[in-house]
């Protein structure tokens, strides 16, 4: 069986278990802001442990020895996660909330930049792709909205999402924290379609940087997505676990 054939069955199965409701609902959001918080962050560089993590988003509790920034990023990935479903009803995505993501994550580090498309070129160290020039952020943006718009459809949901990632952090439209934001939209779209969020785990960071920079050097998009197809199948194996929830079997 593949891969897809494996989520497919154990998105029927979760289905099958839905409505999620009231504390058990809360608890499966405050599962992933904290896991995905850390995850992300920490493919980013940061130092904080998921521990750390957890106390510094649930009781507001500063972590000792840590850098500023480090704290800020956490605090400001938990509002931007909390915004994310805010909007996971519409299940569409608009510039105005890929803007609203950033600026909520960024703003604490660098308010001048929050939430705005990026004045300078930038060049990624151990990466010789060539971004966008400023100038052409608004039009690639508008592009990638479009796609979005038109082409979601013809995707399977998890193939879109990681496409929506790729395409978001190959445009690199902020001077800083695409890739959190970029996989604050890859989940969003995941969660808009009824799916588990995706977390990449900071030991799968060699071969998620690297089948990024396959996209982006030779527009191979399969190694990207199948290495999200594994998170996203991971998220739900773990999910039945803890839910009980028995695997689907067809007649």
């Amino acid at each position: 069986m593949g891969i897809y054939e494996k989520i497919n069955d154990n998105q029927k199965a979760i289905t099958a278990a839905r409505p999620f409701e009231g504390e058990m609902l809360k608890q499966i959001r405050d599962y992933y802001r904290i896991g995905l918080t850390w995850s992300s962050n920490a493919l980013e560089g940061n130092t904080l442990t998921i521990s750390e993590t957890k106390v510094l988003l649930e009781d507001g509790l500063t972590v000792g020895g840590k850098p500023l920034r480090e704290v800020y990023e956490v605090i400001g990935h938990g509002k931007a996660y909390d915004y994310m479903f805010t909007i996971v009803s519409k299940r569409q995505i608009i510039t105005e909330d890929i803007k609203t993501m950033h600026r909520l994550f960024y703003s604490a580090i660098d308010e001048e930049n929050a939430g705005r498309w990026r004045k300078n070129q930038i060049i990624v160290t151990g990466v010789d792709y060539a971004f966008p020039i400023p100038e052409e952020l608004n039009s690639q943006m508008d592009g990638l909205i479009e796609w979005i718009k038109d082409d979601r459809a013809e995707f399977h949901p998890v193939t879109f999402a990681a496409m929506l990632h790729l395409k978001f952090v190959t445009i690199h439209p902020f001077i800083d924290g695409n890739g959190r934001v970029s996989r604050l939209l890859m989940n969003l779209a995941l969660i808009q379609d009824g799916y588990l969020p995706a977390i990449v785990p900071p030991v799968m960071r060699p071969d998620y940087l690297s089948t990024i920079r396959l996209y982006q050097q030779k527009q191979e998009s399969g190694p990207f997505c199948d290495l999200i197809a594994e998170m996203a199948l991971e998220s739900q194996k773990e999910m039945m676990r803890l839910l009980h929830i028995k695997p689907y079997h067809a007649d």
